[in-house]
């Protein structure tokens, strides 16, 4: 995915990526206080509705086996080899494991963290993808209500073979009892891996660093689908989520403008 600026104004360049210049002004860079405190809030209000979507459990096994199913249609099933693949090598099953549980929640903030120490100028723009890519997947989880492929026939959980540590353990452990487990679709962990290695690679010069940086989102898909906690479709859904907070995020920089000072008085960072 490239990231492109709209031809409406004129683009400047920042890495190999062309952008629209007012993101954020060159040298000047958001309020810490602010950043952290907005931040918070957002991820305490994306948990909170995360978590109070309903879930029907019958309802979501059955969108479960009409994945598969769209996806042996579509010959692109490869969840049950890599999940048993997982399960036969110790150290892959057991590192996947932590993988799914740790990284997830490391590198997005330290991505971002980055960005505001080093790269002002591109901070804002990133930040709003993130929160626009977010919000669109809390719609699709209350869409979409989908079991994850280590609750169907054929596949095993990978938490519960190896007894490590994870975000959920069917229902096992403390984490699991209070999570929304059928917050599958799109894969949020494929979405927001997808937005560093992007954000990285803008940035970046060295032409093996971008390259490593996309390494991070391919693992991160691997390492979904052999933990069994997502199906293929489901990082297709978290790219595409990515597309759509793209598009949102510069739909309303086209269109805050024309809406007045009161509406820049939102917009202002």
């Amino acid at each position: 995915m490239e990231i492109m600026s709209s031809s409406a104004v004129a683009p400047v360049a920042t890495g190999d990526v062309m952008e629209a210049p007012g993101d954020q002004p060159a040298g000047k860079r958001p309020r810490l206080y602010r950043e952290i405190l907005l931040i918070a809030l957002c991820y305490s209000a994306y948990s909170l509705v995360r978590n109070l979507v309903p879930t029907t459990h019958t309802r979501a096994l059955r969108f479960g086996h009409q994945i598969l199913d769209f996806e042996r249609f579509l010959h692109l099933d490869p969840e049950r080899w890599i999940n048993h693949l997982f399960i036969q090598v110790h150290w892959l099953g057991v590192a996947g494991n932590y993988y799914y549980s740790t990284l997830h929640f490391v590198v997005t903030p330290g991505v971002l963290a980055w960005l505001y120490l080093r790269h002002q100028d591109r901070y804002v723009f990133y930040r709003r993808l993130i929160f626009a890519t977010t919000v669109l997947a809390l719609i699709g989880f209350w869409l979409l209500p989908l079991a994850p492929p280590r609750m169907l026939p054929g596949f095993v959980d990978t938490v519960l073979a190896f007894h490590t540590e994870g975000l959920y353990a069917s229902g096992a452990s403390p984490i699991g009892s209070v999570s929304n487990q059928y917050a599958a679709m799109p894969s949020l962990h494929t979405g927001w891996a997808l937005w560093c290695a992007i954000a990285v690679a803008d940035v970046v010069r060295p032409r093996w660093a971008k390259v490593l940086a996309f390494c991070y989102p391919a693992a991160t898909i691997i390492a979904i689908l052999g933990t069994a906690n997502h199906y293929f479709l489901d990082a297709v859904g978290g790219a595409i989520t990515l597309g759509l907070g793209y598009l949102a995020t510069r739909g309303v920089r086209l269109v805050i403008p024309r809406l007045g000072p009161v509406a820049r008085v939102f917009s202002r960072d």
